[in-house]
Parts: structure tokens; sequence; C-alpha cells
């Protein structure tokens, strides 16, 4: 069973954006440098493995501001758990760079995500 992770706050300390998630753990996770959209539930969905399983580290609407500072400024993302084990979210900045240039202008996304990826990626540059 895949397990999914929601990311429900975002701060930066000492330049590296560290997300939150809500519940479970990032211990033992190894990332698989792949970012998804979710355009059903306005997300990304970063992917990370344990044991030959997925888990989903899904990246809501509420905290792409701070994905967009990072990915503009080249810092490190880390994904933390309630311990405080962290995951490197790596490749990050190539995987959602590809992914919102994907997203533009791509109705096949549905025009919900592709207005709010368009409005905050792109039209606040």
């Amino acid at each position: 069973m895949k397990q999914k992770l929601t990311v429900v706050n975002a701060e930066w300390i000492e330049n590296e954006l560290i997300l939150g998630i809500e519940a479970g753990t990032v211990s033992g996770l190894t990332a698989m440098q792949q970012i998804l959209a979710d355009s059903d539930n306005l997300s990304f969905i970063y992917i990370a493995e344990q044991n030959d399983d997925y888990t989903y580290i899904s990246l809501p609407e509420t905290v792409w501001p701070e994905l967009k500072k990072a990915l503009d400024g080249q810092m490190r993302v880390f994904a933390s758990d309630v311990n405080h084990d962290r995951i490197e979210l790596a490749g990050f900045h190539e995987e959602l760079g590809d992914l919102v240039e994907n997203i533009r202008g791509n109705s096949n996304y549905g025009n919900e995500m592709v207005e709010k990826v368009e409005n905050l990626f792109y039209l606040n540059v």
C-alpha cells in the first residue's frame, strides 16, 4: 500500500526550506527525484521510496509560494516529520521547474491547476 504524507507548513531555516509533515515519518525514505502533478487536489507530489514501495509527499497549493522561492533561489528543500527526521527532496529544482513548464498552458492538467501555476510561477516573476 502506498503511503501519502501531506505537508502542512513550510519554514525557512538558514536558507533551507523545511516542509513539515502532519503525520507519518520520513525516516528510511529514499528520494526518487520525481515530482508529479495532482490536479484534482491542486498539489504537487514528490515521490520517495522505502522497501520497493512508494511514498507520496503531497505539496499542496498552500506551500507553493515557498516552493517558488526555493526554486528561484536554488535553495535546498527538505521534508521533516514530527520527530525532526528529514529527507532532502533531491532533484527538486529540475523536477519542479520542468513540471511547472509542462503545466503552463496545458489544459490536460485542468484549467484551475494551469491558472494557479501560471499565476504564481509565471505572473509573479
